[in-house]
């Protein structure tokens, strides 16, 4: 698939083929729902067994599903950077996780750079209302709010994670009944309040079934104008919780953490149904673009970049190796849905190479709007109306903690500090068990110099896990002593 270079005439031209599309049809609603640690393998089209996921299912068979479906990054925040800005998160320095709240020493400098446009701000520039419901994990401080970058509400936490249940509810932490872990208890004042816009709220409901229901309402209060919702559900990443209704109809799974991880992703997968129905509803279910995707794969505990972390929610990330935390495919190839009714002809499974990076120039062109400059992703309209079927990237990069990658073509070379490289290739070995690195020096040698070659396009990272830090590497204040 072509990607022509950036230009005031391109963008120009874009801009008046989409007002003239506008002017034909009415534009497209947009919808973009992430999934937070979910595994590959825990959807029924991605082959699950023990969550029901008919919501989903039947939007793989309606849309295109895709089986070779990446983000940019293991870990939450940086994964989350690149997908509201269609660039590599390392481009502006959003390389590292945000910690919660509590931990940031000078959180004021540790988000998503202002420099950065997000995608809510370029369809809001075009007309759109947008929200941001669920969670951020893109700063805490007040201006990296979302109501800040573009979003004109926002129901959800800052953090990058939150208890499921009422704050006063004695089960809203680890649940003790199905967890090997003892129960964690927050210490006052840190506990991520849940926001409206900016305003706390006390949340009685399920915090998937709340999300769900700002969705709807959101829809609704949009009117007759088109809506962009980022719907970012906090399932099912840690702390693990049940959802009641789903937990007592999951008892043939006997393993209690299992059991608990299929009833959150039942939930999520019967919420969204719920939002897809309200769609059909109000007859704009043939108007409105849906995306779905993770963030990135399944959750170990302990040290992410450890080869032997036991997974911590017991999510499957078949059949890859690895989790999040990691550059193997387990920590970065993810369930990845596009529906759009009457737009998208339903076919077989899709293994064209694809990217979170992708979702801000194809909801762009959706939209009619102008392209957004500098963008890593590609339009993906031409493949899923069928005019394109070449791949969309050649290749994939990656950068986080001690992994580095790199996937051309159906090979990918991972670095990891300290170890021998390792050489696949995906297409006879999706596995990355068989380290072909001996047999194809050449091929070993020409990425490792493309992957050199990105690296130094890129930008310093502004922050470690906790603390802003100077272009060195060194904290851009003294850390102080907790």
């Amino acid at each position: 698939m072509t990607k022509w270079p950036f230009s005031p005439l391109v963008a120009l031209f874009s801009f008046a083929v989409g007002a003239d599309i506008r002017a034909a049809e009415p534009r497209p609603n947009i919808l973009v729902i992430v999934a937070d640690d979910l595994g590959y393998g825990e959807l029924g089209c991605y082959g699950g067994k023990d969550a029901p996921t008919p919501t989903l299912d039947t939007m793989a068979q309606s849309g295109m599903r895709f089986t070779s479906g990446y983000v940019t990054c293991p870990v939450c925040s940086p994964s989350r950077a690149a997908l509201l800005t269609g660039r590599y998160q390392h481009r502006f320095g959003h390389e590292n996780n945000i910690g919660q709240s509590w931990e940031l020493e000078h959180g004021e400098f540790m988000g998503l750079p202002k420099s950065e446009k997000t995608l809510a701000e370029r369809l809001k520039a075009v007309g759109y209302r947008t929200a941001a419901i669920g969670k951020w994990h893109l700063g805490v401080d007040a201006g990296f709010h979302p109501v800040q970058r573009g979003f004109e509400e926002f129901f959800g936490f800052l953090d990058g994670g939150r208890a499921y249940l009422s704050d006063d509810d004695p089960g809203n932490y680890y649940f003790k009944a199905v967890s090997p872990y003892k129960q964690v208890h927050f210490k006052e004042g840190e506990r991520a309040p849940i926001l409206r816009n900016m305003e706390p709220v006390q949340e009685k409901e399920y915090l998937t079934d709340a999300f769900t229901r700002e969705a709807i309402r959101f829809v609704d209060k949009a009117g007759k104008d088109p809506f962009f919702i980022y719907l970012s559900y906090n399932a099912v990443h840690t702390p693990i919780t049940p959802c009641a209704r789903w937990y007592d109809k999951l008892a043939h799974i006997q393993n209690p953490i299992r059991r608990t991880l299929a009833s959150m992703t039942a939930a999520m997968d019967e919420d969204i149904g719920k939002l897809r129905a309200h769609l059909q509803e109000r007859g704009i279910d043939r108007n409105t673009l849906i995306i779905f995707t993770s963030d990135n794969g399944g959750s170990p505990s302990g040290n992410h970049s450890s080869e032997d972390a036991k997974p911590e929610n017991y999510s499957l990330n078949t059949p890859f190796r690895g989790f999040k935390g990691q550059c193997y495919e387990g920590g970065i190839r993810i369930p990845f849905l596009i529906e759009w009714p009457g737009k998208i002809k339903a076919g077989p499974p899709c293994d064209a190479t694809v990217s979170a990076l992708d979702i801000v120039p194809t909801a762009l062109a959706a939209a009619g709007a102008a392209p957004a400059e500098a963008t890593d992703g590609v339009n993906l309209l031409p493949l899923l109306t069928g005019k394109d079927s070449s791949t969309p990237h050649d290749k994939l990069f990656w950068r986080f903690a001690s992994f580095k990658a790199v996937r051309k073509g159906t090979f990918k070379l991972v670095k990891q500090q300290n170890k021998p490289d390792e050489l696949y290739d995906l297409s006879v070995d999706p596995a990355e068990s068989n380290d072909v690195s001996s047999q194809k020096e050449s091929v070993h040698t020409e990425l490792s110099a493309e992957l050199a070659a990105w690296e130094k396009q890129l930008s310093p990272p502004l922050w470690k896990q906790n603390f802003p830090v100077n272009p060195d590497g060194k904290p851009r204040f003294p850390r102080q002593a907790k």
